[in-house]
Parts: structure tokens; sequence; C-alpha cells
């Protein structure tokens, strides 16, 4: 009996972005562009950190932590995606489905929690600058990174194991470019009430709290800056943190459209969007928005291309 009302679907067709044949090369060109963009783009600042003495700071150690989930984030999902745009029937095994599933949670909740230490650090910096050694050691970071990486894989497990508790009798098209949450629940052929409330509940927490420990973080910032006397130092403070604003904004912007909603709420092909944005172009922009306005990276890079006119 048990073994009668397991899941009897093997494999899920995944609809993708769009089912116009004559679209399809044209999206493949553009995510390869965007998906070798961002492996470069990663890649060169886990790179460049690791070998810049200059970098050598707990700043840019936690930058590069970023920087590997935002290459292993578009990796689980972008190279599926493009064999896809290539094929006839675009299908992807049960297994396969859940693996996906859960290491998109491990790294969509970890970079959350990234983001949230990343607040931490300027924070300390500018408002207790005289205890900034001691109280972002190397030790307390690399715990702080142990934690994010550990809030990942309980909601990933937790999460997972909900949706292969789920069952799935006829309908096999997911009306999505990956195996999400929201599309998979779509499908059920039983209840998914507690799947949904899970959901919510774990998808929450990772944005709010986060998000109140940013807003935190940066109010007691600005509050420090603003007692800065000169114009150049409160530049050089609101330069420093405009960055990793900008990268959350964008970030949390996009996940808590996709998620902070009931599954009966809202356009799926509006969450493929949201999700576009997220899982593939916010990896490729990070590499931009922390470089560009970053005079030390800058000067790293510069050295390590032995070219010090730049």
């Amino acid at each position: 009996m048990a073994e009668e009302n397991r899941s009897t679907v093997t494999e899920f067709i995944l609809a993708g972005l769009t089912d116009r044949p004559e679209h399809q090369l044209p999206l493949f060109l553009l995510f390869l562009e965007v998906y070798v963009f961002t492996v470069v783009g990663n890649l060169g600042m886990i790179t460049l950190i690791g070998l810049s003495s200059r970098l050598h700071t707990t700043m840019y150690y936690l930058l590069s932590s970023l920087s590997f989930i935002d290459l292993c984030q578009p990796t689980v999902i972008t190279p599926k995606m493009l064999v896809n745009f290539m094929m006839e029937k675009n299908t992807i095994s049960y297994p396969e489905c859940m693996t996906q599933l859960y290491f998109f949670i491990v790294f969509t909740i970890a970079k959350c929690h990234m983001l949230s230490v990343m607040a931490y650090d300027p924070y300390v910096a500018i408002c207790n600058p005289l205890l900034y050694n001691v109280i972002m050691s190397n030790q307390v970071c690399s715990w702080m990174v142990v934690g994010v990486y550990s809030m990942g894989l309980i909601r990933a497990t937790v999460n997972t194991i909900c949706m292969l508790r789920v069952l799935f009798c006829k309908d096999d098209i997911i009306n999505h470019y990956f195996c999400d949450l929201f599309p998979l629940l779509e499908l059920s052929c039983s209840s998914t009430f507690i799947n949904e409330v899970i959901v919510l509940l774990f998808s929450s927490f990772p944005i709010f709290v986060p998000l109140i420990s940013f807003v935190s973080s940066y109010i007691f910032i600005i509050a420090s800056i603003l007692h800065i006397c000169s114009t150049e130092g409160t530049y050089k403070a609101f330069s420093t943190c405009s960055s990793h604003v900008l990268a959350v904004a964008l970030f949390f912007g996009s996940l808590a459209f996709m998620y902070l909603q009931p599954l009966s709420v809202g356009s799926m092909d509006q969450g493929k969007v949201s999700s576009v944005f997220y899982t593939i172009i916010v990896p490729m922009l990070n590499p931009l928005i922390y470089c560009l306005r970053n005079k030390d990276v800058k000067v790293a890079l510069s050295k390590l291309l032995g070219n010090k006119s730049l």
C-alpha cells in the first residue's frame, strides 16, 4: 500500500521561459553570455582576493564568500536551462529535480544571510572602529560563514523533505525553467497546505530577519556617518556602503516578489521574470557592483596585471 501511494511521476517537463521556437536560440546565446560573464566575474573576484595581500581583510573575505555563492547559485540552474533551449522536450528526472531544488535553496538562503553578515562588517568598522580587530577577528568571520551555510543546509533539508512527501500523479509540466518550490506545488495531487505554510515561514524568515539586521546596521551606520565632520570622510563612508545597499536592494526585492505571497496569488509568468533576476542577473552584476566603486579592488587588479598606470 505504501508503494502505491508514492509518486508515480518519474520525470518532469520544464516549460522554460518561452514556448516559441524562434526565441530559443536568442535566449540561449543571451543566457550563455550572462553565465560566462558570471563565472569569469566571480571566479576573478575570488582569485583576486586570494592573490592580493592588500585584500586580505575581513570585508574581502566575506566578499569572496559571496562571490562563491554567486558562482554556485546560477550553476545549479543555468547549464540545465541552456541545454533545454536546444532540446525539443525539456525533461528533468525526479531525483535530478529534487537535487536541483535542494542546492538552489541552500545557496539562496546562504546568500540572504551572507548579505546580512556583510552589513555587520561596515557597522563595526564605522561605529566601533577601535574594537574592529577584536570583534571581526578571523575566527569570528569563519564562524559567521559556517553559520551562513548551516542556515542554508538546514532550511534546504526541511523544504526538500517536505517536497518529497508531496504526491505527483499525472501532471508533470513545471511552469518554470527550473525546479522551484511553488511551481512544483502547483502539480501536486495531494494537499499542499502544510508545504505552503512551511515555504512561507521558511521564506519569510531568511528574508525578513536579514533585512531587519541589514536595516538596523545601516541606521547606526548613517547616524555615525552624519557625525563625521569632513565632507571627504562622509563621502568615503557613503561610497563604501552604497555598493552593498544596491546589491541587497536588487536581490531581496526580486526574491520577496517571488516568495512572500500565497501560492494562489500572482502569475507564475511574472514569477519567472523575478526568478531570472535574482538567480541569474544579480549574480552577474555583483562583481561589477563591488568592483566599479572600490578603489582597493582596482589597485589590486592593477598590480596583479602589472599595469600600475590604471
